[in-house]
Formats: C-alpha cells, structure tokens, sequence
C-alpha cells in the first residue's frame, strides 16, 4: 500500500516529477457500467480532466499531457466522434477563460488537418490567450498517434537539412537530436512519469519517442472517477521509485 503524504511534504522533493502524462482511459466503460450512453462517460471524463488539472496545479506540477483523442480514434462510430468533438468545442470555449484566470498555458499537439476550422480557430484562440502564462503548462494530445508523431519529426528535419544543403554527409548529422528538435513536444521536457486509467497496460502509440525512461504507472480506476487522491497517489509511488536510465546507482549491484 502506498503511504498518503501530506500535500505540502510533496512540493520540492528531489523525487517530485517536472511532467506527467495521462493516458484517460476507460469512459465508454463506466458509461456502459451504469447502463448510460458511452457520451455520458465522455461528459464525466471532461470533469476528470477539471479535477486533475487543478490537483496538478496545487501539487506543483510544470507540464500535464492528456491524451484526449488518438489518430485512430476516427474509427469510433459517427456518432461517437461528433459528440466528442462538440464536447471539445465546448471544453474549448468555456473553460479556457478559468484555466487563463489560473496562470495556466493551453498547447495543442497533433495533426489538426482533420479537424473542422472553427476547431482549429478555437485551439488556436486558447494557444494564444494562454501562451505567456507561466504556471501549469497543459498540453492535450488531439488527433496524435507517436508513430506519426515521430515520422513527421523525421520528414520535417531532413527537409530542413535539404533546404539548407547539408544532406551530403549522413556521417556529421545527429540524428537523434534532430529527430527530438521536430517533434511535437520539442519545447517540452519528456514526462518523468506516465499514467493510464482502466487496466490496461499498454501506451497505445503515445508518446513513444518521449516515454523512452518515463515511469510507467497502470492503475484500475476508470478515467471518471480519477481525481486528486489518485493523482496523489501516483506522486507517492514515484517517489518510491529508482530511475536509474539504464544505469546504475554507486553502491548499486544491480
């Protein structure tokens, strides 16, 4: 079991993560657990995100990452995907003037070529009233998978470096760090710790690239019910952890 410190014992330990991800699993099937429509669940998960940016923000949490809707997403039922992007419509209108109220910045990563204008007009509206906030930095994945994220990374640098001529010589390129300067995350540290609601344990093509030392955490809850004890919890059995980066530690044997 994992030990319930008090809240102010968590700002500024050494083991404190600067950035957390959440994969928000599981509303279709507390919708379905209750014998309500799987939009409803949706609707209760909107409130999650709520609870958990604020949890965030009061426990000193720099970046959040939400995975709110994947590439393959799309392939959910009509009806299914309309309700959910009315659902961001409405996050996008009306809970932007709080989040700016509270010193928060809104970023939006992913391909936003499949979504309509006047959503791609709301995400830009809320990038540019919070940009220059400086408390919780939120950035919610939309129409993100990592395989293309990382794709897209690979074609924009080598278009860079052929614009530029200096595709010549593969030898002199580092790859790696040009690979990490294009991609959607570029200005964002890697999450120190990754979380996913309902069970599974799985990533399901998030952030593939920047989880490659993140801690993992499954935990059972359903993304509606999670809120600030869980995420308490999950500070607490990070700080119980041993990151280690495939190294090890002096004295370690292991």
């Amino acid at each position: 079991m994992i030990k319930t410190l008090p809240d102010d014992s968590l700002k500024g330990r050494k083991e404190f993560p600067e950035h957390i991800a959440i994969i928000m699993d599981g509303n279709g099937r507390w919708a379905v657990k209750r014998g309500l429509p799987r939009t409803m669940g949706h609707k209760k998960g909107a409130e999650a995100v709520r609870r958990t940016v604020e949890s965030a923000a009061e426990f000193g949490i720099k970046y959040l990452t939400l995975f709110g809707f994947s590439s393959e997403n799309w392939s959910r039922p009509e009806q299914e995907v309309k309700e959910l992007m009315n659902l961001l419509r409405h996050y996008l209108r009306s809970e932007i003037s709080k989040f700016h109220e509270k010193n928060a910045r809104l970023s939006i990563i992913g391909d936003r070529t499949a979504f309509d204008q006047d959503i791609v007009k709301l995400i830009e509206n809320a990038e540019k009233m919070t940009k220059s906030n400086d408390g919780l930095h939120v950035i919610i994945a939309l129409n993100y998978g990592g395989k293309n994220d990382i794709a897209h990374a690979c074609g924009k640098f080598i278009r860079q470096r052929s614009e530029e001529g200096r595709l010549e010589n593969i030898d002199t390129i580092d790859i790696e760090k040009g690979i990490s300067d294009n991609l959607y995350t570029a200005s964002i540290p890697d999450p120190d710790l990754m979380i996913r609601t309902s069970g599974e344990t799985r990533i399901s093509n998030f952030l593939l690239w920047q989880c490659a030392y993140s801690e993992m955490l499954f935990i059972p809850t359903l993304w509606p019910d999670f809120g600030r004890e869980d995420l308490l919890k999950a500070l607490n059995d990070y700080a119980g952890r041993d990151r280690r980066y495939g190294g090890i530690k002096q004295n370690n044997i292991a």
